[in-house]
């Protein structure tokens, strides 16, 4: 490494920074670290060393330190004070001395390391820069596109507009298919701070991404008029959602629904056809369950305690209230948070 450091390795340094977003002072931090290391290594690990960066002058300078004493017991990081004293008669026991190390022996002892560190720091920063775009999306729906389908275990890379990603199979809708150039709306569930593993992990099955459609879908939900109060769902299959109006000239079930169904088609199509109940919410317990066996039609419900309760339908309806596989019963349980025994008369 040259003593001047060339213009374009600055140059490099801001379009890192202004198209990345890796902070130039991050990465002179790095570079400094490779340098101290290189040193270390060819003059020993107890060896002192600055390194002086200047961007402005676009400088470096290596710097060797050692303490002036009486008698050298460590030669690594100390000078006899005759040494010193034939440096700049200035120096005195107990003071640290400086001495520059030549460019051309930096540039030897240090320029494989260095370029190691330096690519390793920028690898670092650009998953910061990464991270931190990914962690202001966190429990957020971002739209993506699909790059490659991996066959082999159906894992599906998109381009998310700040890297790419993997969406696993597992956080994907049961019979979904893809193909490069799709493109596809998915939940960021979870950001991963550590320096290895996935970055983030996004889903299309998490009933997070359901409850962000319906808020950014529907215009009374966005304005705070109507209030989603909970999801269930069993991706691919069903969701139930509820949801209460602040107005009550406000019908919450309908805004949701919208003319001819426009709105909620929009949300069902991007599931590919799961189907959805949308439930008015009630503080009454009795009701809100009621609500939530829906499509089925229940007679009553009776409260046992506070999460256990029986609810009885006409015997016509007892298929319709359990479901296909009990589903129904099941995702009515979640919603509400009871357990609910259901009963014919």
């Amino acid at each position: 490494m040259e003593r001047k450091m060339n213009k374009e390795f600055f140059v490099a340094l801001d379009l890192l920074e202004k198209e990345k977003g890796i902070p130039k002072e991050y990465m002179l931090e790095k570079i400094e670290a490779a340098l101290v290391s290189a040193c270390r290594k060819e003059y020993g690990n107890s060896t002192l060393v600055r390194v002086a960066i200047d961007p402005v002058k676009e400088d470096v300078k290596v710097f060797l330190q050692k303490e002036v004493v009486e008698e050298v017991t460590n030669p690594q990081c100390e000078i006899s004070l005759e040494e010193a004293k034939a440096l700049s008669r200035r120096n005195t026991l107990g003071k640290m001395v400086e001495t520059e190390v030549k460019t051309k022996n930096v540039r030897r002892l240090s320029a494989a390391a260095a370029k190691s560190v330096i690519i390793q720091g920028i690898r670092e920063g650009e998953r910061k820069a990464m991270q931190d775009a990914y962690e202001s999306k966190r429990e957020e729906i971002i739209t993506a596109t699909v790059s490659k389908v991996f066959t082999d275990n159906g894992n599906v890379l998109l381009d998310t507009g700040n890297g790419h990603a993997t969406l696993l199979k597992s956080e994907q809708i049961p019979g979904e298919t893809f193909v490069v150039g799709d493109k596809i709306k998915v939940f960021v569930t979870e950001v991963n701070k550590e320096a290895k593993g996935p970055l983030v992990t996004l889903s299309r099955v998490h009933p997070g991404l359901v409850r962000r459609m319906f808020e950014l879908e529907i215009p009374e939900i966005q304005d705070g008029i109507v209030i989603v109060k909970g999801v269930s769902r069993e991706a691919g299959s069903r969701t139930k959602i509820a949801v209460w109006s602040r107005d009550e000239d406000v019908d919450a079930v309908g805004a949701c629904i919208g003319n001819h169904g426009m709105r909620i088609q929009e949300i069902v199509r991007e599931l590919r056809g799961e189907k959805i109940d949308i439930i008015k919410y009630s503080e009454v317990p009795e009701e809100y369950v009621a609500a939530a066996l829906s499509p089925a039609d229940v007679r009553y419900v009776e409260l046992y305690d506070e999460r256990v309760c029986k609810a009885v339908v006409d015997a016509d309806q007892l298929s319709l209230a359990i479901g296909k596989e009990g589903q129904n019963a099941r995702l009515a349980a979640r919603l509400t948070g009871m357990k609910i025994d259901i009963k014919s008369e």
